[in-house]
């Protein structure tokens, strides 16, 4: 008899260990993230876990996140770019789905968003705005600069002669600092400060700070999750000295040849929308876009709400963001960012 229930704390090593045998499993699936939803953005989480006589078969966490200028959804997984039903077998995952449904429609949510990075062959609307990179990274560090086009690959020479160095920062002030910069000057609240600080409190060294500097000064960091065989670069931030000194270019390859040396064998560049901006440097890189299947059960709503920049509603918003003092938008992006998802 498969049963659905909630996740408590004496059975979170279980859910791990379960996420971490599992193929299909990904860092957003760890448990970890129900304590950094809730406490750093303030959501209601509902981690779900199938089982049958106490062996644990399958697992979805979901969190609600209700906002007057957003909506109303239950998302597996918000803030994550993967997400959705891990489960060992199919009854596992029909009940999960079952239960996520149910829940839907007792919450009164607008609908239900399953992150996955591979479809389900559902009958449920899905969204196709989104693409991921990934990429196995080979031992030997000259192969892998050589699999990077000659035009990006000239850039990041260019990056190596401009004397930048790099740290890895104990802490997670210093990228936060960057990230904050480069999202205002985008046109996109960022996330408070208490969200990263709880990223590494609660994941340790699988959440790492790399910082670039040039001269004694930072120019550029990255924030990456590292797990099982995977590092996923996750947040990266900069200022306009970067730009000049190539430093992102320098960043990403230091990233890979770090994982390298540690046995590293994905590059997960994560997440992009199609024909953006991002879309287009991970190209460069060599790398091939593959299709998350967004999936959606709608309960209120009639059609997939669109809740991201390329909204044409969100334009005017987008811009004068941009042009917002640092410590203003620092100030009040957060009570933005935490309803966004």
């Amino acid at each position: 008899m498969i049963r659905v229930k909630s996740l408590d704390n004496s059975h979170r090593q279980q859910w791990d260990r379960f996420v971490n045998a599992t193929p299909e499993a990904t860092f957003f699936h760890l448990s970890g993230w129900q304590r950094v939803i809730e406490e750093a953005c303030g959501h209601r989480t509902y981690f779900l876990y199938a089982e049958d006589n106490g062996v644990l078969l399958g697992v979805l966490p979901l969190a609600q996140i209700k906002s007057l200028l957003f909506g109303n959804r239950l998302t597996s997984l918000p803030f994550c770019v993967y997400g959705g039903i891990v489960a060992a077998s199919e009854c596992a995952g029909q009940a999960l789905r079952q239960a996520a449904c149910e829940l839907a429609e007792q919450l009164g949510v607008d609908c239900l968003e399953f992150r996955n990075s591979h479809a389900t062959h559902s009958d449920w609307p899905t969204k196709n705005l989104y693409v991921t990179f990934r990429k196995t990274l080979l031992a030997d560090h000259d192969k892998n600069l050589k699999a990077i086009p000659n035009r990006q690959r000239a850039v990041i020479r260019k990056g190596l002669a401009a004397n930048l160095q790099t740290e890895q920062e104990p802490g997670w002030q210093r990228g936060y600092r960057l990230y904050a910069e480069s999202l205002r000057n985008l046109g996109t609240p960022v996330l408070t400060a208490r969200f990263f600080q709880m990223l590494r409190e609660e994941f340790g060294r699988a959440c790492r700070t790399q910082v670039i500097t040039h001269q004694g000064r930072d120019v550029a960091a990255l924030i990456s999750f590292y797990f099982r065989d995977q590092v996923l670069p996750y947040y990266a931030g900069s200022n306009f000295k970067a730009r000049v000194l190539h430093a992102h270019a320098y960043m990403y390859w230091a990233l890979m040849c770090s994982a390298v040396e540690e046995g590293v064998q994905c590059f997960d560049y994560g997440r992009s929308k199609v024909d953006t901006g991002s879309y287009r440097f991970k190209k460069n890189w060599g790398f091939m876009p593959e299709p998350l299947h967004y999936e959606f059960f709608l309960v209120k709503s009639k059609t997939i709400p669109e809740v991201n920049p390329l909204n044409p509603k969100y334009r005017f918003f987008i811009q004068a963001w941009k042009n917002l003092p640092l410590p203003i938008a620092n100030l009040i992006g957060p009570l933005l960012a935490r309803n966004l998802g």
